[in-house]
C-alpha cells in the first residue's frame, strides 16, 4: 500500500477512536442546568401539579424549605438497556476499523490483534454503571407581579436537562424572559 495512503488511514482512523472515546465518555456527563419558567394560576394549585407530577416520575421530596419556597426532590435515573447496546456496537465497530489499520501496519500481529475488538463491551459496562445515579430537582416557586397587577408563579427549577424539557411539555410552562442587561 502507498505510504501517503497508509499514513492518512492510521491518523484518520485514529482520529475516529478519539472521537468515539469521548463520545462514549459524554453519554454519562452530568447535565444540570438552571432555569426559569412561568406558571399561570394561584401558587397553592400549582405546587400540588408540582408534587403530582413528580410523584409520577418517581421522584420523592428530600427537602423543603418553607422560608425560600424550595423543595427538593431525589430519583433515580435508570440506565438504558438501548444506549448500552447501542454504545457497546459502535465501540467494536471502531475497534474493528482500528484493527484492520493496525494489521496492514503491523502484519506480524495480524493474529493476537482481532482480540482489541473483544473490548467492545467494556464501553457498554462503562455507561451502565455511571449511568446509574440519583438525580436531584431543585424546584423555588415565587409570585411575581407583571405590569398588569396580575401575579404570576416563577418556577426556579435545576434539574437535568432531559428532565427540564419534560416538564415543560407535561406542563405547558412558558419560559421567564430575562430583563436586559444594561
Amino acid at each position: 500500500m502507498d505510504i501517503p495512503v497508509l499514513a492518512s488511514t492510521v491518523l484518520l482512523t485514529l482520529l475516529l477512536a478519539v472521537g468515539l472515546f469521548f463520545f462514549i465518555r459524554a453519554s454519562v456527563k452530568d447535565r444540570t442546568e438552571v432555569v426559569k419558567l412561568i406558571a399561570e394560576g394561584e401558587q397553592t394549585s400549582f405546587l400540588e401539579t408540582l408534587q403530582q407530577y413528580f410523584t409520577e416520575r418517581a421522584y420523592q421530596i428530600a427537602t423543603v424549605d418553607a422560608a425560600t419556597n424550595q423543595v427538593i426532590y431525589e430519583g433515580t435515573v435508570r440506565p438504558s438497556w438501548f444506549l448500552a447496546i447501542f454504545l457497546s456496537a459502535l465501540a467494536g465497530v471502531g475497534l474493528l476499523c482500528l484493527t484492520l489499520v493496525l494489521a496492514i501496519l503491523f502484519p506480524s500481529a495480524r493474529l493476537v490483534l482481532p482480540g482489541l475488538t473483544l473490548l467492545a463491551p467494556v464501553a457498554g459496562v462503562f455507561y451502565w454503571k455511571q449511568a446509574g445515579r440519583r438525580e436531584r430537582v431543585a424546584l423555588q416557586v415565587e409570585a411575581v407581579q407583571t405590569d398588569a397587577s396580575s401575579l404570576v408563579n416563577v418556577l426556579t427549577v435545576k434539574a437535568h436537562r432531559d428532565e427540564l424539557i419534560q416538564l415543560q411539555r407535561s406542563l405547558n410552562l412558558s419560559p421567564y424572559p430575562e430583563p436586559p442587561q444594561a
